[in-house]
C-alpha cells in the first residue's frame, strides 16, 4: 500500500509536518464541533470524534509529545485527556502562548518543531510562535488567513486526525502504525 496515493497533502504542509515533535490542540471547535450543550440539570455535554481520539493515541505511540490547551474548564475535557493518555493538558487558559512557551522549554523543542491546530482568534498568539499552524475547515475566516494548512475536515469531524495522518505520513511513521492493526 502507498498511503501517499490517497492523501492529497500539499508539499509545503508535508515539509513543515516532517519536523514536528510537539503537537498541540485546542478543544472547542477542533476536537469538538464547537457546540456546548447543557442538560436541564446544568451538566455540560460535548461530543468528541473517535477518529481524533485514535489519532491522539497514534501520536503518543509514535513518540510525539501531545498536549491540549483550552480556554474553557470542563470535567469532560479532563476525562477525555485521561482516557487518551494525554499528560499535558491545560484548561481555563487565557494566554495560550504562555503555556506553549512552558512546554517548549520543558521538552527542549524549537518553535519550528511545534504544530498547533486551533480555530478562532484566541489561538492567534500561539500561531505567531510556532512552525506549523493548522486549522479546521470551519475555522474563523481570519484564522484561515494566517495558517499553513487548512484541513478538509471540520472541527469535531476528523480535523485533528487529518493533521495526525499528515504528520505521520511526512515522518514515515504512517505505515508502521497502520500495520500494527
Amino acid at each position: 500500500m502507498e498511503p501517499e496515493r490517497f492523501f492529497n497533502f500539499p508539499q509545503s504542509a508535508i515539509s513543515k509536518a516532517s519536523k514536528i515533535k510537539l503537537v498541540l490542540t485546542d478543544v472547542d471547535g477542533v476536537l469538538t464541533d464547537g457546540g456546548i450543550t447543557y442538560d436541564s440539570s446544568g451538566n455540560e455535554l460535548k461530543t468528541f470524534n473517535s477518529k481524533d481520539g485514535l489519532g491522539m493515541k497514534l501520536l503518543i505511540k509514535s513518540q510525539l509529545i501531545t498536549g491540549i490547551i483550552t480556554g474553557r474548564n470542563s470535567g469532560i475535557t479532563e476525562r477525555r485527556c485521561k482516557e487518551l493518555g494525554v499528560k499535558e493538558y491545560f484548561q481555563d487558559v487565557q494566554d495560550k502562548d504562555r503555556v506553549l512557551k512552558l512546554l517548549v522549554k520543558k521538552y527542549g523543542v524549537s518553535a519550528e518543531e511545534v504544530a498547533y491546530i486551533g480555530d478562532d482568534w484566541n489561538d492567534l498568539p500561539v500561531f505567531r510562535e510556532i512552525g506549523f499552524r493548522v486549522c479546521p475547515a470551519d475555522a474563523h475566516e481570519g484564522v484561515k488567513q494566517v495558517v499553513d494548512f487548512v484541513t478538509n475536515a471540520k472541527g469535531g469531524k476528523g480535523a485533528f486526525r487529518e493533521l495526525v495522518d499528515l504528520i505521520l505520513l511526512s515522518q514515515g511513521k504512517w505505515m508502521d502504525r497502520f500495520n500494527e492493526f
